[in-house]
């Protein structure tokens, strides 16, 4: 079956995807994958299919924002995707989590628009319990600041004439901000599939800390670079585990 968004066959499709925003990104992870290959280059969603350690592994960009986030998730499912794991950025809330942090979201708050469309406004959005176990596991060995918790997930990147209530958001213990855990989420809960995400902190979304935003440091870079090792490590342990 052709996947009519992605344009990638279902059968070329692994149970294990790792998903991020950028597709120059979705060529970097898979050039950590032997025998990687491109399926296809749809319009922001590119796909790649390698092994790793003995494991099948697809990569899969999926652009900014929830909307367009879902399709690639949508597709990825039906495609036969049963794991997946987002690998991003974020802005952190807290001081104690600086630009090259790793977060592994646990949870991430609703507050975007798409999936107030997909399910009831008290459904929670909530990251399957062994992946997010797995992340934060595999992102402890790779060293530097490692935080779990709850993530917020938001439509607006620039602020306009309204406030964006990051204040609220990080008093009520929220880690960090992104744009698409919260579809992930909501998605695979829909689907019957697991997923977790782990993201590299970029900057600070708190006004208060805020300097100059700049996502292409040294630190960064280093910081991305963690995080995909990360996910790939975890990809590994859930394997084992789902063998048994």
């Amino acid at each position: 079956m052709l996947l009519p968004i992605l344009q990638v066959h279902s059968e070329d499709i692994p149970p294990y995807v790792l998903v991020c925003g950028d597709p120059g990104r979705a060529a970097v992870i898979a050039a950590r994958l032997e025998g990687a290959r491109e399926l296809a280059f749809s319009r922001e969603y590119r796909t790649f299919v390698g092994q790793y350690e003995g494991i099948t592994v697809a990569v899969a960009s999926h652009g900014v924002g929830s909307a367009g986030a879902a399709i690639c998730f949508e597709e990825l499912i039906r495609g036969g995707a049963t794991t997946l794991i987002r690998v991003g950025t974020a802005g952190s809330y807290s001081e104690e989590t600086p630009a090259g942090s790793l977060v592994v979201s646990t949870a991430a708050v609703r507050a975007e628009g798409l999936t107030r469309q997909l399910v009831p406004d008290g459904f929670p959005a909530v990251g399957d319990g062994r992946v997010v176990q797995a992340l934060y596991e595999s992102a402890l060995e790779q060293g530097g600041v490692v935080r779990q918790g709850i993530t917020v997930s938001l439509d607006v990147f620039f602020q306009g004439a309204l406030e964006i209530p990051h204040k609220a958001y990080k008093q009520a213990g929220a880690v960090a901000v992104e744009m698409e855990i919260a579809a992930l989420y909501v998605v695979a809960s829909l689907r019957g599939a697991r997923a977790g995400a782990i993201v590299a902190v970029d900057g600070y979304a708190d006004s208060d800390l805020a300097a100059e935003y700049d996502p292409h440091t040294n630190v960064v870079a280093q910081a991305v670079e963690r995080e995909i090792a990360a996910a790939l490590g975890a990809v590994v342990k859930l394997s084992r585990s789902d063998r048994g």
